[in-house]
């Protein structure tokens, strides 16, 4: 198959840096222009990059920090990072698009309890202290709900989680006392420690203390080492696995690309895992804490060994670090 133009501009739509549109144009002269026909810029760009893209339209800002042009014939920014719903609500008149909009809890104390619809995230402890918040609809709209998001809502009795969501912070039910039912669109597993839900990206959460029925049903809890992670998962989220003291092993299917920071924390059970040859990185204290973890075999692909990754790994005597590995975290071991 011969790549045409609209093909190879598709393909580096998702380039990483200038460098990598420079060489394609240097290295097949088929292809020289291929630059001046973008109308918006893929990745961010400084003053050198902006003159390379000289037909911007719509000027895309991915990071918070990114330079901002607004010369030429740009008409619209286009903000990739969160941003919160009142800042959202203050400039959306300008005509720029927000792609991320997080309600914040200052957000929540100005505007209630109900999420509005262009929401894409709760932030840190957005509803905490709700006291009087009984029951709340999470829209499908949100991939994200944040670290402690509901810290003791001591009246929240049910709750709706939608399989939009794609990451669930830490104790995001932290002293829900009063939560004895959840809806889970789509639920992997559900073990002593935790429920395990959502794919391609697999999170969990924490079990709520009094909770008594998932999807209608009272909770059946099983044993975590009959968990068979399913092929479609291709990641294990930060804190997946976060403190199953019971876990003693389990097979990481070849779909998995991403072990998430603190995956494996504290798992103090865990005698020996295997990392396929598939994982291409790996998280912040991932393992940290697995004390009765003998050895382990880290594969080629990855590259780097992360903050506290096998640190309080007490009874770890044999470990294989490949030549890939160009970088160790600090406290690694």
């Amino acid at each position: 198959m011969k790549l045409g133009y609209n093909e190879i501009m598709i393909t580096s739509m998702y380039f990483n840096n200038i460098k990598d549109f420079i060489n394609l144009e240097i290295g097949i002269k088929r292809f020289q222009g291929n630059i001046e026909r973008f109308h918006f810029n893929p990745i961010p760009l400084n003053q050198y990059s902006r003159k390379l893209f000289p037909n911007i339209e719509t000027f895309h800002i991915y990071n918070e920090d990114d330079e901002i042009f607004k010369d030429g014939i740009i008409f619209k920014h286009v903000i990739w990072y969160p941003v919160s719903y009142s800042t959202y609500l203050k400039e959306k008149e300008q005509g720029n698009i927000y792609k991320n909009i997080k309600y914040t809890e200052e957000d929540r104390d100005k505007y209630g309890n109900t999420i509005p619809s262009e929401v894409k995230l709760l932030g840190y402890q957005c509803f905490k202290y709700c006291y009087g918040l009984t029951t709340i609809n999470i829209p499908s709209s949100i991939i994200e709900i944040g670290y402690k998001c509901f810290k003791e809502c001591y009246s929240l009795t049910s709750i709706n989680i939608p399989s939009s969501i794609s990451k669930l912070g830490y104790d995001c039910f932290y002293r829900c006392s009063s939560l004895t039912s959840i809806n889970i669109d789509n639920i992997q597993f559900i073990s002593k420690e935790r429920i395990f839900m959502n794919e391609p990206v697999l999170v969990s959460i924490k079990i709520p203390k009094n909770l008594q029925i998932i999807n209608r049903k009272n909770i059946e809890k099983k044993d975590i080492n009959k968990f068979i992670i399913p092929s479609s998962i291709t990641k294990l989220d930060d804190c997946c696995f976060y403190k199953c003291s019971s876990l003693t092993s389990i097979k990481i299917p070849s779909s998995i690309n991403e072990l998430g920071n603190c995956c494996f924390y504290e798992c103090s059970s865990l005698t020996s895992i295997n990392i396929p040859t598939s994982i291409t990185k790996i998280g912040d204290e991932c393992f940290y804490g697995c004390s009765s973890l003998i050895s382990i075999n880290i594969p080629s692909p990855i590259n780097e060994l992360r903050y506290r990754c096998f640190k309080e790994c007490l009874s770890l005597t044999s470990i294989n670090i490949p030549a890939s590995i160009t970088k160790i975290g600090d406290y690694c071991f």
